[in-house]
């Protein structure tokens, strides 16, 4: 006899997102297995992030609910279904009040999620979802749990960092913790966090499911010429300024090195600007955002991808990279050694190291062979344990197996094979 698969909702604070497409990617893993899953996103994307077809169509099927929540007859009608059940609509307005950040803003804002996550529970009950899962953990899993207990549709999320990590009790992630039937962590590192802060009597519930990729998506080419690649928010977290000062030392070297960053975000006229000043202008390409497409084909002219960042979970940026044969020079903090081993299929450096960055890349960028190397032992890397088939596979399983009553699953299933 078939088991039918729990259908899915899937909420984040903004779906698609050009910077979140591992998102899309694990959503389409998971109908790809069998699940029906609908997607729900609290704000309306901006069209900056709708950047080919597979964003735009997620957009236009997606729910948005703070549009609805604006619309005067579907926020009463919401409330008033909710109130049908009268002790689950105290409960969730009461689980508003005691879990909001101090002060007033606070109190007003969580009430504010409590009206959008009336909308979003007759929502999810009107297509019949039964289970829904939110990632990031900050103000869109709050109206996850308050639409959960609002409906009695169990509810899961992924907990990524580090900020979320930087403000715990503002985001009341113990209480998050405590109430959903698991939580996928995406790495070792970020479950240990996620363990300072909540009960111990739910930390077996804390699972490990990696972001992912497909590893099918990305082709291997012969990497020896002299370009490099930064993926990501040109934001001051991901320390471009390291990078843009290091390749200005490099280039009395390396007079042909050529950077390409792609990406935008609040640092990008500063960052334009310091390039300029370093003389950088026929050096460095900014090549704004970019679809799933696109960074593919740009890995394919990409002989090292540089990651200089500060603060990191586990980015899918160095697992795109890797998945098309590139090594990888980035920065050892949080769960980026559970994905990069030195010397093997990159290398680490110290965050905020001018001078070992630069080296890093002098070292790979004269040595070929090595550099090939690396490449070959990252592919690997990544089709074992960071492919989103498997990932969605083990993410499925949990699911399933917290809804038919399992409390034995393991903290992280072995993919292999």
């Amino acid at each position: 006899m078939t088991t039918s698969l729990p259908k899915l909702a899937y909420l984040t604070g903004e779906y698609p997102r050009a910077s979140d497409t591992f998102i899309q990617r694990e959503v389409a893993a998971l109908r790809d297995r069998g699940h029906e899953v609908i997607t729900c996103s609290i704000r309306t994307t901006g069209p900056e992030h709708l950047v080919g077809p597979e964003q735009k169509q997620e957009h236009a099927q997606t729910f948005k609910v703070l549009a609805g929540a604006k619309n005067p007859i579907r926020l009463f009608a919401s409330h008033l279904r909710a109130m049908a059940t009268p002790k689950r609509y105290f409960s969730a307005l009461k689980l508003a009040w005691t879990t909001a950040p101090k002060g007033l803003r606070g109190r007003v804002y969580n009430l504010i999620y409590f009206l959008e996550a009336a909308v979003l529970a007759a929502h999810l009950q009107d297509q019949k979802v039964t289970h829904l899962h939110n990632h990031i953990a900050k103000a869109s899993c709050t109206v996850a749990m308050l639409a959960s207990e609002l409906s009695g549709i169990p509810f899961s999320f992924t907990i990524h960092g580090p900020d979320i990590f930087f403000e715990p009790h503002h985001w009341r992630i113990d209480e998050k913790a405590a109430r959903a039937s698991f939580v996928a962590c995406i790495s070792e590192y970020c479950r240990s966090q996620l363990m300072c802060f909540a009960a111990q009597s739910h930390w077996d519930r804390f699972h490990i499911v990696h972001c992912g990729v497909d590893p099918q998506r990305y082709e291997p080419s012969d990497h020896q010429g002299a370009n490099l690649l930064f993926v990501g928010r040109l934001a001051a977290v991901k320390g471009v300024p390291i990078l843009l000062q290091a390749l200005a030392n490099l280039r009395d070297i390396h007079p042909d090195l050529h950077l390409t960053l792609i990406g935008d975000g609040p640092d990008r006229a500063a960052l334009e600007q310091m390039s300029a000043d370093l003389d950088l202008h026929d050096a460095v390409t900014f090549a704004g955002y970019q679809n799933q497409t696109e960074v593919a084909k740009a890995l394919q002219k990409t002989d090292l991808f540089v990651l200089p960042s500060f603060a990191e979970g586990v980015p899918v940026v160095l697992m795109e990279a890797m998945a098309a044969g590139v090594p990888v020079v980035t920065t050892q903090i949080a769960g980026i050694p559970e994905l990069v081993t030195p010397g093997t299929n990159g290398i680490l450096v110290p965050p905020g190291d001018t001078r070992a960055l630069e080296k890093a890349v002098q070292r790979l960028m004269t040595d070929n062979a090595e550099r090939m190397a690396m490449g070959d032992h990252s592919r690997d890397t990544v089709d074992i344990e960071f492919n989103i088939h498997r990932e969605a596979r083990w993410l499925s399983e949990l699911i399933t197996g917290y809804a038919q009553g399992k409390q034995d699953l393991p903290k992280r299933r072995s993919l292999g094979g």
